[in-house]
């Protein structure tokens, strides 16, 4: 039996200081848990995502100390750790010394696994550069290597052997994405296996929780490793890390693979420390029951990650305060429980700001929520300095001073919509946030994101958007989870579920008249999703093909036979389509550039996880040649 620690650490971006800390202090709990090994997450030292922190020198001398230190500590232990290998001889791409995504195996205080082999440790084969992912900008390859070499790569891909308790075990060392091989030329574990024999494959990782990802990840283990017909560990970290624009979850879920691919064991998600497991690695071996996974594609899973994510970036940045504009709808409302489950009830304030245009209905059940949640709860109206700013802008002479020509400006009633907005977060959020001593939130989904249905300076302002990878029926999905399973009783009114979304900035926005938002969610959301969050991302020339053939509710993923439902006619719907793909791409690119960072949970994130510029509306010639012959039609 071969007594293994599995270390799901949390890993603290850029500061080894304290990781190494976390490494040695789990080091010697395993040891006193009479393990012979124990594994550790990629790139446990430095941390992850560090944007050009990768370009410090004296980062990287600090990094490879600290991992010193860890190798030091590896005496009487085998210790397996991720960390960034350097080579002060050599240049990357960049022109730059060269650095690698590195998997180091440490025995009786020296490296192991050198011997025919360029360094004295593993290193990352695949690079993603999708998503968040910027490893080629850092880091050079294996495969990159293995060309500098004039070699092929699969011979650089060897096992590392090992001495434990007198026998000589072959490890199958791999880096995250080397276990993600499905659609690249080299497969690592395959070919691994084939440089053999391999006892165990370990698969060192960090990687971000997204919404399915781990019901995946263990579909594509189990299938790899059934082939292989020997056991992997699955360590990952967790803790948050973030790319600027974008924070990351990471949820851990380290997972032990039996030989045939089943799960034999794995760790709680989002939960750090070390788990002992027993592994038999003889070929007499008795096969262990399995266990079942939970899902992680549900709206519990999401809450989770939200809850973690939210808890861990107000710890990060030192904010032990929130301040939340309550409206009396269902964005802020969900907010503040989400806020109240992380912080105690009287670190959070939330304040409802009308004007003439919020109904009594609203600004009650903004009172009810308050009173349920238990938190600091403050009126301050904004009509007055609404009005005064109003007649301010349209009664003060715009003058040329070169020949006193004069002209007022008009107020239109989009206008004062947005001089509404700004003012609750520019002037009231921001100071009740600096005078209670926080932050303010911001509360905004990922439909009103996506085209920029959102005041700039306004309600997208804020240090959090929380929400903002949501669509609006995840938030009322989420809405419900926490009236259900987090509270156990109807914190959030029913009446907020039920009211129409509206954000009451205007006579045409009266909810209690039935009138809301532009945005019709259950169809717009998956509108939406189809232009920002499918892997081959759709355009109008896609939607419209699909809505000729008649595919378009079974493409997209809303409710069949809505689109004929909402739209009377070809050109009505031509109409919607042309006008919000105009604000996918047009303002609200502007405006997502300057908002908040998004906690991600979906697999694809506004900020980093979506990039993108500021162009140009275009449509395809396919679509202007679809619509041409389908406005023919109907003309």
């Amino acid at each position: 039996m071969l007594r293994t620690a599995l270390g799901q650490m949390e890993v603290i971006p850029g500061r080894p200081d304290l990781n190494s800390r976390t490494i040695l202090d789990m080091i010697e709990e395993a040891r006193a848990q009479k393990a012979e090994i124990v594994i550790f997450p990629e790139m446990a030292i430095p941390g992850y995502l560090l944007g050009d922190t990768w370009e410090q020198r004296a980062f990287l001398r600090d990094c490879e100390e600290y991992g010193k230190s860890v190798v030091a500590a590896s005496r009487g232990i085998c210790v397996l750790f991720g960390n960034v290998g350097v080579d002060w001889n050599k240049t990357g791409d960049d022109g730059r010394v060269r650095k690698y995504n590195a998997f180091f195996v440490a025995q009786n205080g020296r490296l192991v696994g050198g011997e025919k082999y360029p360094y004295p440790f593993r290193i990352k084969t695949l690079h993603p550069n999708y998503r968040e992912f910027d490893d080629t900008r850092h880091f050079y390859s294996l495969r990159k290597l293995a060309q500098e070499m004039d070699m092929a790569v699969e011979e650089l891909l060897q096992p590392v052997a090992v001495e434990i308790s007198g026998r000589c075990l072959k490890l199958g060392c791999i880096l995250c994405e080397d276990g993600w091989s499905e659609e690249y030329n080299v497969k690592p574990i395959e070919t691994i296996h084939r440089n053999g024999p391999v006892d165990l494959f370990i698969n060192i990782s960090a990687s971000p929780f997204t919404l399915g990802k781990n019901n995946k990840r263990n579909r594509v283990f189990s299938k790899q490793v059934a082939a292989a017909g020997v056991p992997l560990l699955y360590v990952n970290n967790v803790g948050i890390q973030n790319n600027g624009k974008t924070v990351y979850t990471f949820d851990g879920y380290s997972t032990v693979y039996d030989a045939d691919g089943e799960i034999t064991d794995y760790c709680h998600p989002f939960s750090a420390g070390l788990k002992i497991v027993e592994l038999d690695l003889s070929a007499s071996a008795k096969k262990r029951p399995c266990v079942t996974v939970p899902d992680d594609r549900d709206i519990a899973s999401i809450y989770k990650a939200l809850h973690y994510g939210a808890s861990k970036f107000l710890s990060a940045i030192g904010m032990k305060k929130v301040v939340i504009g309550i409206s009396g709808g269902i964005d802020s409302a969900v907010s503040a429980c989400l806020y109240s489950t992380v912080l105690e009830p009287e670190n959070v304030l939330l304040v409802n700001m009308p004007s003439v245009f919020n109904s009594r209905t609203t600004r009650d059940l903004a009172a009810g929520l308050a009173q349920n949640l238990g938190c600091w709860y403050t009126v301050m109206p904004i009509q007055e300095v609404f009005e005064y700013t109003v007649k301010q802008i349209g009664r003060t002479p715009v003058v040329n001073p070169n020949n006193n020509s004069e002209f007022n400006l008009n107020v239109s009633s989009f206008v004062s919509e947005n001089i509404q907005a700004r003012d609750r977060s520019a002037r009231i959020l921001a100071g009740v946030a600096a005078a209670f001593g926080g932050g303010f939130t911001c509360n905004a989904n990922k439909s009103e994101m996506t085209v920029g249905y959102t005041t700039l300076y306004g309600d997208l302002a804020g240090f959090l958007a929380a929400l903002a990878d949501l669509w609006k029926h995840q938030v009322y999905e989420l809405a419900l989870y926490l009236n259900e399973h987090i509270y156990g009783r109807e914190v959030i009114p029913r009446k907020i579920i039920d009211l129409v979304p509206s954000a009451e900035l205007s006579p045409e926005q009266d909810v209690d008249q039935g009138k809301g938002d532009p945005i019709v969610y259950p169809y717009h959301d998956y509108l939406f999703r189809a232009f920002m969050e499918h892997w081959n991302r759709a355009t109008p020339e896609d939607i419209l093909t699909w809505y000729t053939q008649g595919v378009l509710e079974e493409q997209i993923g809303c409710r069949p036979g809505l689109a004929a439902q909402l739209f009377s006619s070809p050109a009505a719907f031509i109409e919607d389509l042309e006008k919000w793909w105009k604000l996918y791409c047009g303002m609200g690119v502007a405006k997502r550039i300057q908002a908040p960072p998004v906690l991600a949970v979906s697999r694809r994130a506004y900020g980093f996880d979506h990039r993108e510029a500021q162009n140009q509306v275009h449509f395809t010639s396919g679509y202007q040649k679809l619509k041409r012959e389908l406005m023919k039609e109907i003309g």
